[in-house]
């Protein structure tokens, strides 16, 4: 159900939550999202390679009913449903020409696609194979200028900053490092409609999960400015990993982000929604 009583912090207001029981979209494990420019339309990606598209309806401020199409499964280059290890997509982001880039986990690799069909693989550095293998690409995120940036969920150890890649022209480059504060990891990122960079991070605490997300401001190779926008406790959301950032027509920047349950039946596909206040 959608949640009905808004929560405020220092930066951020919490205006819902609604879930999306297996049932409407018999999937689940969802990792990737994006929104359209108006919050209403959405496409999900789950990690078992799949996508579905719908619309999030609102009364008011608050989520109050999901409205979704049939799962489309993700193809591999010969034009048949990506399965195995190939198949633990996680990061999604789209293009101003609706062009739509994932990137997978295990064999770490960011590929285009104009639609669920044949994809274009991008080129991977050698630095890709380094990552952990449930510890890769995550997040993903396309800029005002088309371009890719992605970073992995695993950078070593506690002390080691994220390594930030950033795809232009045809080639990966480590363009800078995200410090790592604590035990949080980066699941998801999106740039918003005011040109910043936000990313979703997730601890788990053994019993459940906590959320954060930063906001940062981009220069060529460093980074301009942080600050942390929200940080949960546990139990307050699911596991949430995938993250849209949107303004709506009041002028406010939404934070619109999906749990993935991780196809156990105690845990739940959610949508969560809060309004950036400064």
């Amino acid at each position: 159900m959608a949640g009905c009583v808004a929560q405020s912090g220092d930066k951020v207001e919490f205006l819902s939550r609604l879930d999306w029981p297996a049932q409407a979209h018999d999937l689940g494990g969802f990792s990737g999202l994006e929104l359209s420019a108006d919050g209403r339309r959405f496409i999900a990606l789950s990690d078992r390679a799949s996508l579905v598209e719908g619309q999030l309806i609102r009364t008011g401020p608050r989520l109050t009913r999901i409205e979704q199409d049939a799962p489309r499964p993700l193809q591999n280059r010969s034009g048949t449903p990506l399965t195995g290890p190939q198949a633990d997509s996680e990061g999604l982001a789209i293009g101003p020409d609706g062009q739509m880039f994932i990137s997978f986990e295990g064999d770490h690799r960011v590929w285009a696609y104009t639609g669920p069909n044949r994809p274009q693989p991008l080129d991977s550095p050698r630095a890709f194979l380094g990552f952990a293998g449930n510890g890769g690409l995550e997040a993903l995120a396309i800029d005002g200028q088309g371009r890719l940036y992605t970073l992995p969920e695993r950078s070593g150890q506690l002390i080691h900053p994220f390594p930030v890649w950033r795809y232009d022209l045809g080639r990966w480059q480590q363009v800078f490092s995200i410090p790592r504060h604590g035990g949080f990891l980066p699941v998801g990122a999106d740039f918003g409609p005011d040109g910043l960079f936000y990313l979703l991070e997730r601890e788990f605490t053994g019993l459940a999960f906590r959320s954060r997300v930063r906001r940062f401001s981009f220069g060529e190779d460093r980074i301009l400015s942080e600050e942390t926008l929200l940080e949960t406790s546990a139990h307050k959301h699911g596991n949430l990993e995938g993250l849209s950032v949107w303004r709506d027509e009041a002028g406010a920047i939404r934070l619109t982000m999906i749990s993935d349950d991780n196809f156990q039946g105690f845990q739940r596909s959610e949508f969560v929604e809060y309004r950036v206040t400064e």
